[in-house]
């Protein structure tokens, strides 16, 4: 993201789209930046408050939670990021319920170490004591290391991935639609009998949301989500990104508007465009320091790369095959291959590693005044590459104070962003419908 320079048509006021915001919690990753003196506890209950009322007190739609299932182990030790812990997801949830009143309130939860029931069961246990705010960001895992954690251990082949994720839904929406029937399903993955243990929760069903790019997430996005996390930065792959998903909702016989797309991207503020912009450089070097570029290569290279220098070029030796440096981390491809793309980039851009690791990490961003910041927010929607965004902020827990306070109020006088809430469910703020009870929740599939 940044200056928008191709010219599309967008809607007149009366028009206008309404635009979508979420605040996600910055949690464990090299997105945070740690050594910021006003940077605060990852775990305290305390900063989960102060985002969710700050994003609440802003009338964004909801508060966006993420998780690691088990702590990444880096060359055989804890990985440097994860030593601060992960804390569980519906225990952080719950208490956030009774500090908010409006504001959603979005897990994730994985359907591929987890069991329909179980999961059905929590999430409508949020939905009714949040009074309809819950929702399910539905992600799976092919991570074996990741599976030892859980009875039945292992992994799943890609491809198996969003076949047990699809049933897995399937099995929860018969549980959420079930009260007072036997819920039976008999399928490739689940085989259950039983009772739903709670009645509909006010919003019907939690909203279901989905982050994946590749085909077959976004085939299942397009048949069981309500919105979709993406990560595209530009304005024309986001409308294409945009047009493919709503096509495929539309396939599938779903009103597009009803699959919503949320690109993931964080916002850096200055009072002029050039302060931003340093702003911006400052921040990306405070997220990929010096040690955090050497981590990043050994996850490709396999291997302890201390010696070299992050601030020269890339390693001339090749990957290992035979052992993986970070284990919690799956590569999608050849090493050989990553490297290979690797040094074309470094080489074509004159990159060291640090500043090469700095390119490959930068998070989408908007950056400028905030003037600036709300016109291009708001053109990305008119100009519909996005529904809403997912806001990351580089600063635990107070990222998203000066967006609030500065950007939200101007997006709010051209009429393109609510000044208050007008429902009470995460259903209505998204502007989606509570689902019919289906005809085929007692039934055996």
């Amino acid at each position: 993201m940044g200056p928008v320079v191709t010219v599309v048509p967008v809607r007149e006021d009366a028009h206008r789209k309404q635009i979508h915001l979420a605040a996600h919690f910055p949690g464990v990753n090299h997105n945070t930046v740690w050594s910021d003196p006003a940077a605060r506890s990852q775990v305290e209950f305390d900063s989960f408050v102060h985002l969710a009322q700050v994003a609440e007190r802003a009338k964004f739609d909801f508060f966006f939670l993420a998780e690691g299932l088990r702590l990444r182990e880096h060359l055989g030790r804890i990985h440097d990021l994860d030593v601060v812990g992960r804390p569980d997801t519906f225990t952080v949830l719950a208490g956030l319920a009774a500090v908010t009143d409006r504001l959603g309130l979005a897990g994730t939860i994985n359907t591929t170490f987890n069991e329909p029931f179980e999961v059905a069961r929590q999430f409508a246990t949020l939905d009714h004591l949040s009074g309809g705010r819950a929702a399910w960001n539905m992600v799976t895992s092919s991570d074996a290391f990741t599976g030892e954690n859980f009875r039945r251990g292992g992994y799943l082949a890609h491809a198996d991935r969003y076949r047990r994720a699809d049933e897995f839904v399937t099995v929860a929406r018969k549980f959420w639609d079930g009260w007072g029937d036997e819920v039976a399903h008999r399928g490739e993955q689940f085989s259950v009998r039983g009772t739903a243990p709670l009645p509909p929760s006010p919003q019907g069903h939690p909203v279901l949301l989905q982050a994946g790019d590749s085909g077959e997430g976004r085939d299942f996005a397009a048949a069981q989500a309500d919105a979709i996390f993406t990560r595209h930065g530009s304005l024309e792959s986001g409308r294409a990104f945009y047009a493919d998903v709503k096509r495929r909702a539309a396939d599938r016989g779903r009103d597009p508007d009803h699959l919503k797309v949320f690109p993931g991207a964080a916002a850096v503020l200055g009072d002029t465009a050039e302060e931003a912009a340093e702003n911006a450089r400052e921040i990306r070097r405070s997220q990929v320091s010096p040690q955090t570029a050497l981590n990043f290569l050994e996850q490709v290279w396999g291997r302890e790369l201390q010696s070299y220098d992050p601030d020269g070029p890339l390693p001339d030796i090749e990957p290992v095959f035979d052992t993986q440096a970070v284990k919690g981390r799956v590569l999608h491809a050849d090493p050989r291959e990553i490297v290979a793309t690797y040094r074309a980039r470094a080489e074509a851009g004159g990159l060291s590693i640090r500043e090469l690791v700095i390119e490959l990490n930068t998070r989408p961003q908007f950056v400028g005044t905030p003037q600036q910041v709300a016109d291009e927010i708001d053109t990305y929607i008119q100009a519909d590459a996005a529904d809403g965004f997912i806001l990351v902020p580089h600063l635990t827990p107070t990222g998203l104070d000066e967006f609030a306070d500065r950007v939200v109020p101007l997006l709010q006088e051209r009429g393109a962003f609510r000044s208050e809430y007008t429902g009470t469910t995460l259903r209505e703020h998204l502007g989606l419908p509570v689902p019919q009870q289906r005809s085929d929740a007692r039934q055996v599939g």
